[in-house]
């Protein structure tokens, strides 16, 4: 049995739009490729703009998700699980890291997002952080922008 391959880490810089709006085409992208979702924020807030941004995102659009403190829930089942502590309790390879939540460099997780609002400074000097640890393990980074109109552009880091 081989081992698994080191994440890659992807940075997403906000400046235009809240997290919660920009957070859930993401989200989209990794489903359509297959991966599983875990988003992880410590702030129980965010969990539940969050849950409401993936029922309205879009129209005619809705990420199949839960939270993982919800009542009954079954969190092994949910495509994209909304939580407050890194446990994948639903095999995720797409970890989405919010308002400053860290992981190991070397998170069992296909890829490892880092979402910060560019006003949150504290969450912005733990993503620069984590990036500096990734790249100094060795593992793929890449950052990314909005731009005026909201989309990404990499940025030469």
């Amino acid at each position: 049995m081989t081992a698994p391959a080191p994440p890659e880490w992807w940075f997403y810089h906000l400046s235009r739009t809240p997290l919660e709006t920009a957070a859930p085409p993401l989200m989209q992208k990794c489903l359509e490729a297959g991966w599983r979702v875990l988003a992880v924020s410590g702030s129980e807030d965010r969990l539940a703009k969050l849950d409401m941004a993936l029922w309205t995102f879009e129209d005619g659009a809705f990420l199949p998700h839960g939270q993982a403190k919800a009542p009954g829930l079954n969190p092994a089942r949910q495509p994209v699980l909304l939580a407050g502590e890194l446990a994948n309790a639903n095999g995720a390879e797409a970890l989405f890291l919010m308002d400053g939540v860290e992981a190991p460099v070397d998170a069992a997780f296909r890829r490892c997002m880092v979402m910060f609002e560019d006003a949150d400074t504290a969450a912005r000097g733990r993503a620069r952080a984590q990036f500096k640890a990734a790249k100094d393990a060795g593992l793929g980074t890449r950052y990314f922008q909005q731009t005026p109109k909201g989309g990404w552009q990499e940025a030469g880091v």
